[in-house]
């Protein structure tokens, strides 16, 4: 009973030891968790120039599909002018 008490003693100490983070563990987590943050604030900003770079651009052609149908029509009313005469 001793012997198992001890053994117990033993390796209860020794998870102590190990699984107890030091004060400078907890400060470089810290500024992990910090330099991620950053990195998300930093991934967010982009992804919504990224949204508003494709909106321009879907603006854009849908201009140029209007522009492109307006020539297409007029295209058409003056071969069909020409086909009259």
């Amino acid at each position: 009973m001793k012997k198992l008490m001890k053994v117990s003693m033993i390796a209860l100490a020794a998870s102590l030891v190990v699984g107890c983070a030091t004060n400078s563990d907890i400060e470089n987590l810290q500024t992990q968790i910090d330099g991620l943050k950053t990195s998300v604030a930093q991934a967010s900003s982009d992804a919504a120039s990224a949204n508003a770079a494709a909106s321009d651009a879907k603006a854009a052609a849908e201009r140029a599909a209007q522009y492109a149908q307006d020539t297409n029509s007029k295209l058409d009313n003056m071969f069909k002018h020409s086909m009259q005469k």
